[in-house]
């Protein structure tokens, strides 16, 4: 078999970014937007299902339709619109596109924007997974990382979700917050197990460029206590049942992001909203044609994002689509799957990305020998050596 028809069509994923937020928190280098006066919620709605529309060619290879198995809005502060809107929209793109039976939807919740009417509306518009933003539980850690919400805040929003029948939640808790000790990191994770999250995204805290912190950066733990807090965080979620996942994703048993998971296989994802960015694979039925693998990219400001829904040109929203060039489709799929415990196989890397594997056969061989990979069973994955300087594995593939 040719490289050029290896390749297959992965499953297919939708992610939907809503731009806005109550105030831009200093950590943050997502494409958000403080909102000012009242949100153009109908109007971004009307742009969205203009947006997939567009996109809606890429729903189907080569006469076969594919179904999206997973949705997530995230933001900004998805919160911050109804649920209204969101079942608007979903009437919308089933008139255009099946959704799987068991379809997973995800939407990004701010404590701050929390309330029990809302969430139960959310609930019944039909999105069945919640992802709250807790980060900490400390009320002096949320005002140093610039949150609008409290404590307490955050407790009421897991109350919240639960009362309105959510039961597939994560649960976001940040470490190595503005001078954190050891005890007070995981005194944060003990209060978030506590509530029986079904997952948890447990991470350190990066200075990104283009943020506040970036130009005022908080002082942070030393190297070797963040070690420590990792090292014995990670002993308390696999006491509790948590398995780990993936770099920073911890789930209980068959709890793991579908939709993350699609990500990290290196999947195809439609990406609608301001700024939101897809992946889409293109296998040709003719020996003639190439297969191709495209990145896409929306408008990232919000007012040219909805003045893209009235203009009259063809595919308004996209400000880039681009073909991932050969040589760097086995770096594009490694930087997502080696994120994952469960590795990848030959037969998975060629799938994929249409390559065959001989052409990362000595890398991999060479950091089987690192002791940074291993191999069992023809399953690829990296050691926990490898999970640690990742990087460092990944450079391999450059």
């Amino acid at each position: 078999m040719s490289d050029a028809h290896r390749l297959q069509v992965p499953p297919l994923s939708l992610y939907v970014h809503i731009p806005w937020c109550v105030r831009k928190c200093p950590y943050c280098d997502f494409n958000s937007h403080q909102k000012n006066g009242e949100l153009p919620e109908s109007e971004y709605v009307d742009a969205l299902l203009r947006d997939f529309m567009d996109d809606l060619p890429w729903t189907s290879q080569n006469g076969q339709s594919r179904e999206i198995g997973s949705i997530f809005f995230g933001g900004g502060t998805p919160s911050l619109f109804s649920a209204r809107a969101y079942e608007r929209l979903f009437n919308g793109l089933l008139q255009h596109v099946r959704f799987a039976t068991d379809i997973e939807i995800t939407l990004e919740a701010n404590p701050g924007t929390a309330e029990r009417d809302k969430f139960a509306d959310y609930r019944r518009a039909g999105i069945n997974r919640l992802s709250i933003g807790i980060q900490s539980f400390n009320d002096a850690q949320l005002q140093n990382l610039g949150r609008i919400h409290g404590s307490d805040d955050g407790r009421k929003a897991i109350e919240f979700a639960r009362q309105a029948g959510f039961d597939n939640l994560n649960v976001d808790i940040m470490y190595g917050l503005k001078e954190q000790s050891v005890a007070a990191a995981l005194a944060d994770l003990e209060e978030a197990i506590s509530f029986a999250p079904e997952h948890l995204s447990w991470y350190q805290l990066t200075i990104e460029p283009n943020t506040e912190f970036f130009k005022r950066p908080p002082a942070l733990p030393p190297e070797d206590e963040l070690i420590d807090i990792q090292d014995s965080g990670l002993a308390l979620l696999a006491q509790h049942g948590y398995a780990r996942y993936e770099v920073s994703a911890f789930a209980r048993a068959g709890r793991r992001s579908r939709h993350n998971l699609n990500y990290w296989r290196f999947g195809d994802y439609l990406g609608i909203g301001a700024g939101a960015h897809g992946k889409i694979t293109l296998v040709s039925s003719s020996l003639t044609e190439q297969n191709r693998i495209l990145r896409t990219r929306k408008s990232r400001q919000p007012g040219h994002y909805l003045e893209a829904a009235r203009s009259l040109m063809p595919t308004p929203f996209r400000a880039e689509t681009t073909a991932i060039a050969t040589q760097d489709l086995a770096l594009e799929f490694m930087l997502n799957v080696l994120r994952l415990q469960e590795g990848f196989t030959a037969m998975q890397f060629e799938a994929a990305t249409g390559l065959g594997f001989e052409v990362v056969q000595k890398q991999v061989e060479s950091l089987q020998n690192k002791a940074l990979l291993i191999d069992e069973g023809g399953v690829i994955r990296p050691t926990d050596k490898g999970q640690q300087f990742l990087n460092s594995v990944l450079e391999e593939f450059l």
